[in-house]
């Protein structure tokens, strides 16, 4: 069991009988009092994506929960349901559309290092790649000389998500994409 001062950020941790992911962790050292530091993390249910804000000492003890991560392919969507098959033994792994809506923007028929993460053998969650390649579905025309400046034009996906890009970029093009960030990385 490790303490709070060992946990890192993108961590599975159970506490109150739930299991949370770590998605910010804030350390802060209080001044007029002896005593280690504090940590305050912000959490989310695995199950639920409900948010929670915890401080901890940094001598509590918290456990790591069992969570197991498979890589699996986007396979196809059944109404609501979207199907995800691993890709060393095919099992199929059905996960609903709100769980991942924040995913699916990134997602398409050829996203490779996609995991699926598995709560007591049932999927959770999804786990992106940092960074991931669409084709632009529609942006506007592309400029001439458009490389030599910095402004940018929203280039939107068949995934729904739009982002900012480079006005030399046109519709067509596969470009990398942070998955974070939200940004344009690249042509592809």
């Amino acid at each position: 069991m490790p303490r709070a001062s060992e946990i890192k950020k993108n961590s599975a941790v159970e506490y109150d009988g739930r299991v949370y992911f770590v998605k910010d962790i804030e350390r802060s050292v209080p001044q007029g009092r002896a005593g280690g530091s504090l940590y305050r993390m912000r959490m989310y249910d695995v199950v639920t994506n409900q948010k929670l804000d915890e401080t901890f000492k940094d001598s509590d003890m918290l456990n790591l929960a069992d969570l197991t991560r498979r890589e699996a392919s986007f396979s196809y969507a059944d109404g609501d349901e979207y199907v995800f098959m691993d890709t060393e033994d095919f099992t199929q792994y059905s996960l609903n559309r709100d769980a991942i809506a924040e995913e699916l923007l990134f997602i398409s028929e050829d996203t490779q290092g996609v995991m699926v993460i598995l709560l007591k053998d049932s999927p959770v969650a999804l786990a992106l790649p940092p960074t991931v390649e669409l084709v632009i579905e529609e942006t506007d025309p592309s400029v001439k000389g458009g490389s030599a400046t910095a402004r940018t034009k929203p280039a939107r996906f068949a995934t729904g998500l739009v982002v900012q890009v480079p006005e030399h970029i046109s519709t067509g093009d596969r470009i990398r994409i942070n998955v974070e960030e939200r940004k344009f990385l690249g042509r592809a």
